[in-house]
């Protein structure tokens, strides 16, 4: 059986510090290895088993289960089209093991939005258990780049070509509740429902109990997949800044008691400026770090002048960027000095909140414990004499 988390932990003023992030990327400690968890079952119930024989190794790597060789592309001899869907097939399975990871080793919970339509497509994101209800507890917002890829994926490439350590959010969801933040992962890409898409997905994923000539059938049918033009946005998400703003009005600007931080990557960081701009004196209010990494903010389109905001961000942000130079030596640019800018320790982008994950997780303790020295100055100190002059009043 894989390990149980508990999640039920006292919560502390601060977060207690993590030590050896290698020790929480070891499959024996949050990939599962029972058969009921396992990639290749969501494969065995796919029409695709002669086409995806892959599964996860224990480095959590995606391997060729005969052959123990990476992900092959040109599946079918040089025939783009074919590859392709056979491409995006694998996404999709990634997408819903993962999901399925979210909820049975994080131990997240899974809730809809919007709350009420549950009869239309809607959109949906993860939370720990008590984050939304506990109080005086540190909470962790993860806010990944735009793409194809959903909750729980930093990149759908990074998982496939390097493995869920690296692509996954799991690592990183860990770290953080083993320090007892709460967690609330978001999934600004899921912005509509592609009706034909949705129709071929559910024949893929049906359990393999149709005859061989019915799954030829419906594997030709999925290989010949055409654009589809039946698009359905979801409500209240039909945009990452609009998923993210929904979820910051009715969830976490409600959670009383919380110190918030975020964590972006990519595109997600123009969506969290956008948030700011939005919602400014609450997230000023509530938001005491944002780790950013490889960010595609623009703070002179994004925040203007608005001098504010300016002085927030340079106080309460920091990035982490792809570069040559080593992890956290300082490599801002021309056009980034808006805040302390430093290295990821790699110039891939889909590796960087992996390769930055120990160094943003410093600076999340770091800021909090100067965000609490700030609040206990400013208590007023009770003294013989102040006590005095109370009670004579």
């Amino acid at each position: 059986m894989f390990q149980q988390f508990n999640i039920r932990s006292p919560s502390p003023i601060l977060p207690r510090p993590v030590k050896g992030l290698v020790q929480l990327i070891t499959r024996d400690q949050w990939l599962p290895v029972t058969q009921e968890l396992s990639f290749r079952k969501f494969i065995e119930q796919s029409d695709l088993l002669e086409e995806l024989k892959y599964d996860f190794n224990e480095k959590a790597e995606l391997r060729h289960t005969e052959t123990h060789k990476p992900f092959v592309f040109n599946y079918y001899k040089n025939v783009l089209e074919r590859n392709s869907k056979r491409y995006q097939a694998l996404g999709h399975l990634l997408e819903q093991y993962i999901y399925e990871l979210l909820e049975k080793v994080c131990k997240l919970q899974k809730v809809y939005i919007p709350p009420e339509a549950d009869k239309e497509p809607r959109s949906f994101f993860f939370v720990s258990e008590r984050a939304l209800t506990s109080h005086h507890s540190a909470l962790l917002v993860l806010l990944q780049d735009r793409g194809v890829f959903r909750a729980g994926q930093w990149s759908q490439q990074a998982v496939i070509h390097h493995g869920l350590q690296h692509g996954s959010q799991i690592p990183c969801i860990q770290m953080a509740l083993q320090a007892h933040y709460d967690v609330i992962v978001l999934n600004p890409n899921d912005n509509f429902v592609d009706l034909q898409t949705e129709k071929e997905w559910k024949g893929l994923l049906t359990q393999n109990v149709e005859s061989p000539s019915r799954k030829m059938v419906q594997t030709e049918s999925f290989l010949s997949l055409q654009q589809s033009l039946q698009c359905i946005p979801k409500r209240c998400s039909n945009t990452p800044e609009e998923h993210m703003a929904y979820i910051w009005d009715y969830f976490i600007s409600k959670a009383e008691g919380k110190d918030v931080a975020f964590l972006v990557h990519g595109y997600g960081g123009l969506v969290f400026m956008d948030l700011l701009v939005r919602r400014k004196w609450e997230v000023m209010s509530k938001v005491y770090a944002v780790a950013l990494i490889d960010s595609e903010h623009h703070v002179g389109h994004q925040l203007g002048s608005d001098i504010q905001l300016l002085a927030w961000i340079k106080h309460h942000c920091r990035e982490w960027v792809t570069s040559p130079k080593p992890l956290d030596k300082p490599a801002a640019t021309v056009l980034k000095k808006e805040f302390p800018t430093v290295s990821a320790g790699t110039e891939e982008h889909n590796l960087a909140p992996s390769s930055s994950l120990q160094s943003i997780f410093k600076y999340f303790r770091k800021s909090l414990k100067a965000k609490a020295a700030i609040n206990f100055s400013r208590v007023p100190i009770v003294t013989r004499s102040s006590t005095k002059r109370k009670q004579s009043a």
